[in-house]
């Protein structure tokens, strides 16, 4: 049926009317002269719609003649007429011929890099040593030799663990594995002692292995030994081992920062504008003069790549800058609020050290100038301390 069909759209074909009173003896005739007619429908007793092929257009007109029928071409489809409608158009033809050219021709680079599974390594970063190893926008696909580039740069970066390159279409897709660094962990074998790893005063001790160098209540610096791995007994002598056991310590935390009575404040208005470009290969082109119509604003810029299929990127990028409005607004604080503002904005930079521990006690420390104040906010928390050190003999 597919094959059939695509054999007429070559061959091209006719959809007409047939209207009269011997619709059934026309249909006859046609099959006893070979004529193929297909999708007919019926509309009436007296009208009927249906296909042929553009060679029996004359024969179905002589037998309509005879059978008194009279018919009205609908539509013209298939490959024949669609030349001849574009025959006389050679302009937009060649056009369309040299838009495909265009797209054969890109389809041989590589126009967009994707990145991703980088934490710590920056993009940036990434794409610098890409662009040396000859992976970069422009570069010729059969070029590039992935596992070349992959060897080097695993060679040249310490930080990645792994990386992967898979070029599709016009997109080279690489994906990262960063090295995790392990804390260094001492064999269970080996003999170590426990250090502080934290100055506070110890809260609880409890030895699973060794002898305790400190007790609850001492003040302790980092570095100090908390739990010694060896253990000395009346009649055993010297026995050493590996170090184990809970220590707890009450730790302070402090950050501390300084701000005016009188401030200036960025207010942004509801006004925005958008600006584009358009970014060809590199080079960008501009579709605005001015470059605000705000005194004073924020820009945030956003690029979308031009793609065809999933990953068939074209060199033409679309670049918006919109800019926010705002004026700026003078404010005086007094000493309760200023001292709130700082307080609140440190807490918050905190937060990451504080996840997970037990806060026994929180202190604002407050000095104050003629211009402002210095606040200083100290959190008391309890937690488990203490690292692993080898025991040298």
């Amino acid at each position: 049926m597919i094959l059939k069909n695509s054999t007429d759209f070559l061959n091209g074909y006719i959809q007409i009317q047939v209207e009269g009173f011997f619709i059934e003896r026309f249909v006859n005739s046609c099959a006893k002269e070979n004529i193929r007619l297909w999708r007919t429908k019926k509309i009436n007793q007296s009208q009927i719609y249906t296909n042929i092929s553009i060679k029996d257009i004359k024969k179905i007109r002589n037998i309509a003649k005879k059978n008194k029928c009279h018919i009205k071409i609908k539509r013209k489809r298939g490959l024949p007429f669609i030349i001849k409608k574009y025959k006389k158009r050679k302009i937009f033809l060649i056009s369309c011929l040299i838009i495909i050219g265009l797209i054969f021709a890109l389809s041989n680079f590589i126009w967009n890099i994707e990145i991703e599974g980088n934490i710590n390594i920056k993009t940036e970063e990434i794409l610098a040593q890409l662009n040396e190893c000859g992976l970069n926008q422009g570069a010729i696909k059969y070029k590039i030799n992935t596992n070349k580039i992959i060897e080097q740069i695993r060679l040249e970066n310490e930080q990645i663990a792994w990386i992967g390159i898979k070029l599709e279409g016009t997109n080279a897709k690489v994906t990262v594995v960063e090295i995790t660094e392990k804390p260094d962990i001492i064999d269970k074998n080996e003999y170590c002692n426990i250090i502080a790893n934290k100055e506070g005063i110890i809260t609880k001790i409890n030895v699973t292995n060794g002898t305790a160098a400190v007790k609850e209540g001492d003040i302790i610096e980092k570095g100090d030994k908390l739990i010694l791995g060896w253990m000395e007994g009346k009649y055993t002598g010297v026995r050493y081992m590996h170090a184990s056991g809970n220590v707890e310590a009450k730790v302070w935390y402090t950050s501390e920062k300084y701000e005016t009575f009188e401030q200036e404040e960025n207010i942004k208005t509801e006004n925005t504008e958008n600006k584009y470009s358009i970014i060809i290969n590199k080079n960008e082109i501009n579709f605005y003069k001015r470059l605000s119509k705000f005194e004073k604003y924020d820009t945030i810029e956003t690029n979308k790549k031009f793609k065809l299929f999933n990953n068939f990127y074209l060199p033409i990028e679309l670049k918006k800058k919109t800019n926010y409005e705002y004026f700026i607004q003078k404010k005086k604080y007094d000493e309760t609020s200023l001292k709130q503002k700082i307080a609140d904005e440190l807490e918050k930079q905190m937060q990451d050290n504080l996840k997970d521990k037990k806060i026994v006690n929180k202190d604002i420390i407050v000095d104050k100038n003629n211009k402002g104040l210095k606040v200083r906010l100290i959190y008391e928390v309890i937690e488990t301390i203490g690292i692993e050190e080898k025991l040298v003999l």
